[in-house]
């Protein structure tokens, strides 16, 4: 009997489209950012894993522990207060500086630990990156996870504080919690674009003290934010009160404190907030996702 020919499926089909047809993916390839944020989303457990290890790790050596979460921001709201609150006078035109100090150290070193650790996020896991495969965004997803875990205890601290200096506990103490959570998203994604900016600018590390210590006069964390307006004026000022962590503190204050200044009216500070979030939150994931394929290598 004569044989019967059989088509050939694949007549006539390049070898992109065979590999198409039959769910194949170029090696290396970026994903879209729909399916690298899937592929994050299943590996949440291995990014609250890896947080709970990096907590543990950090602090488990030390007698106290877990408490240094607590003592860390306490310890360093006292030295500034003895230095600019007692020495050089910089409570004059605040009512609760006690208050208003902590505020500030509690809000700029959520952020100020954020950089820090997103720094090494890529740099101090390479092993771990060569060794196994992952979407790279979990380690400073998970150091940002670490970070918020703490201010979350932090605030609790910054609450009790207020309430030892005096301050009632009002219904607007419940605006803290918006607060927390845009500026939670506002440094997750100021962690991703540090950990690709670490990754790439090793030299990056050893300018950042000096950029926090920059930031840190720059976002009314050591005295009223009314000095700004008696030395500045037109855009300069408008710049600094422009600054997302001075928003972020002042809102804070605003939340917890009754007849503080304000570098502008809530409104305005509300609306800021949010663009910030969505800018550094948003672009700082787009960021990191874009340079996904070049993580470890080298």
């Amino acid at each position: 009997m004569p044989e019967t020919a059989v088509a050939d499926p694949g007549a006539g089909l390049s070898l992109k489209e065979m590999a198409r047809r039959h769910g194949l993916s170029a090696s290396g390839r970026l994903p879209s950012l729909l399916e690298y944020t899937r592929d994050l989303w299943s590996y949440r457990h291995f990014i609250q894993a890896h947080a709970s290890a990096k907590m543990t790790s950090a602090l488990g050596n030390t007698k106290l522990g877990m408490v240094w979460q607590v003592l860390t921001p306490i310890i360093n709201a006292a030295v500034y207060y003895v230095i600019f609150g007692v020495i050089l006078g910089g409570r004059n035109g605040v009512s609760n500086f006690i208050a208003y100090l902590c505020a500030g150290v509690f809000v700029f070193g959520f952020t100020q630990s954020v950089v820090q650790s997103g720094i090494n996020a890529i740099t101090g896991n390479l092993g771990l990156i060569r060794a196994l495969h992952f979407p790279r965004g979990s380690l400073p997803l998970s150091v940002a996870l670490v970070e918020i875990r703490n201010y979350v205890v932090a605030l609790f601290v910054l609450m009790g504080i207020m309430l030892l200096t005096g301050e009632p506990i009002t219904v607007q103490w419940l605006l803290i919690i918006p607060v927390a959570l845009l500026h939670s998203v506002f440094n997750t994604g100021l962690a991703l674009f540090m950990a690709r900016l670490g990754s790439k600018v090793r030299d990056i590390k050893q300018l950042t003290p000096f950029i926090m210590r920059f930031w840190l006069y720059g976002s009314a964390v050591l005295y009223p934010v009314t000095l700004f307006e008696n030395h500045l004026s037109g855009w300069p000022l408008a710049v600094v009160e422009a600054n997302p962590l001075l928003i972020f503190i002042e809102l804070t204050r605003h939340s917890l404190m009754e007849d503080v200044p304000l570098a502008g009216s809530p409104t305005l500070l509300w609306i800021q907030a949010v663009v910030w979030t969505l800018v550094v939150g948003l672009g700082g994931y787009v960021y990191f996702w874009r340079g996904e394929k070049g993580y470890g290598r080298g």
